[in-house]
């Protein structure tokens, strides 16, 4: 059997799925992929990379801008796939992450060839993400408009596709019927004899900081700190935590980039815009406690949460992200967004404490009463720690899963 992904950044999400379905015997995997540098053999998938050969067109219309990007991209992946073709592969399922439209046209290469595609996110112009914040509402009358056409690429890959997998139950629930049938709700999976908790554990980050279990942590963790991820919330929690917790450090993991939602203004950061709001409120003996350290390793990321006092997660109603199931795995006392993504994870004042994602005292609150309380970080942490093995375990429960995917994939 062959088997071809797609994914603009491979390996993405099928980082555990490729490389055991290339261990199975009888099986070969190749991956398209536009990831630069990344070409020949990764853990047994033949990873074949191409390039664009155009941008997008100069002063055309906003509305089609993503669309135009998609199918520059997707006619690139076409090109990739006839040489593929042409070279004496005949991929049986091809499985793709649609998001950046590489796969729209693959079947026009391999017409019988089952497809089976990543549902991650179906944009809505209202009730998720978009319109969720009063404090940045949509001035845009024709953002609707807009994310109509950006949908046209889930929208063409239903016509295609054979079956779905997605994640969460909140996300698949954002696609459509009849396609939303099609999807199964399988998470990509959490290292949890990895990420599991240690008393012990210590981090040095950079000459200054050294953290252990020894002090109160609380942590923060964002891909870019953004206010999609809560970013303004927690900052404007931080004077309070400070205040009313003198022993506390305060760790800021995240790129200062544009992240999932809108630049922000006047050519700064989110980050450095929230930093100068709430300065003025933090002494300079606290504001040494408050640490940003960037993007980090994810075997430091593991030792941070493993060191967690307290670990704060806030999002809009958006994908959820691995960073909450793994400090779920690592034993973290949680407090997070009363948003809907958590809600199939975070079960209240059971596997962490739910806030209203717009109240910064009720989040700092939540964060001086566990920091507190050893006894409760405990119960939530252990609760924690077994909801995750027992649903999101990569090993045990969603990597079978996803392999049996595949197989009804390949069977239909």
């Amino acid at each position: 059997m062959n088997i071809l992904f797609i994914h603009q950044n491979f390996p993405g999400q099928f980082v555990h799925l490729a490389p055991a379905l290339a261990a199975l015997p009888g099986v070969r995997v190749a991956a398209l992929t536009l990831q630069k540098g990344r070409s020949g053999t990764w853990k047994g998938v033949r990873i074949i990379r191409y390039g664009l050969s155009r941008g997008t067109t100069r002063d055309i219309h906003p509305w089609v801008l993503d669309v135009e990007s998609k199918v520059i991209r997707a006619e690139a992946c076409f090109h990739a796939a006839l040489k593929l073709r042409e070279a004496g592969f005949r991929p049986d399922v091809i499985i793709a992450h649609p998001g950046w439209g590489e796969s729209l046209f693959i079947k026009e290469v391999w017409p019988t060839a089952r497809l089976g595609i990543y549902c991650e996110f179906y944009y809505h112009a209202r009730g998720a993400d978009v319109g969720f914040d009063p404090e940045f509402p949509v001035r845009d009358p024709g953002e609707a408009c807009r994310l109509k056409l950006k949908n046209v690429n889930n929208q063409m890959h239903f016509e295609i596709a054979d079956a779905g997998i997605s994640p969460t139950h909140w996300q698949a629930d954002t696609f459509p019927q009849p396609f939303r049938a099609s999807i199964e709700v399988i998470h990509d999976g959490i290292d949890t004899d990895r990420v599991s908790p240690d008393d012990s554990a210590r981090l040095r980050i950079g000459e200054r900081l050294s953290l252990s279990r020894d002090e109160p942590v609380v942590t923060f963790v964002n891909r870019n700190m953004e206010p999609t991820r809560g970013y303004h919330i927690f900052m404007r929690a931080l004077p309070a935590i400070l205040r009313d917790n003198p022993r506390a450090r305060v760790i800021l993991v995240g790129g200062d980039g544009k992240g999932y939602g809108a630049m922000a203004p006047d050519g700064t950061s989110w980050k450095d815009l929230f930093v100068a709001e709430v300065r003025p409120a933090i002494s300079d003996a606290d504001w040494r406690r408050v640490h940003f350290v960037g993007k980090i390793p994810h075997d430091q990321f593991v030792t941070l949460l493993q060191v967690s006092t307290v670990h704060v997660y806030l999002t809009y109603p958006f994908v959820l992200s691995w960073s909450l199931l793994e400090a779920m795995s690592a034993g973290c006392a949680i407090v997070g967004s009363d948003t809907a993504p958590l809600h199939e994870a975070i079960r209240p004042d059971e596997t962490g404490h739910l806030v209203n994602f717009f109240d910064p005292g009720a989040v700092a609150e939540r964060v001086t009463a566990l920091l507190g309380d050893a006894a409760e970080r405990h119960r939530l942490g252990r609760n924690a720690r077994e909801f995750a093995r027992a649903n999101y375990d990569l090993a045990r429960v969603c990597l079978p899963r996803q392999l049996a995917w595949v197989k009804r994939l390949t069977n239909r």
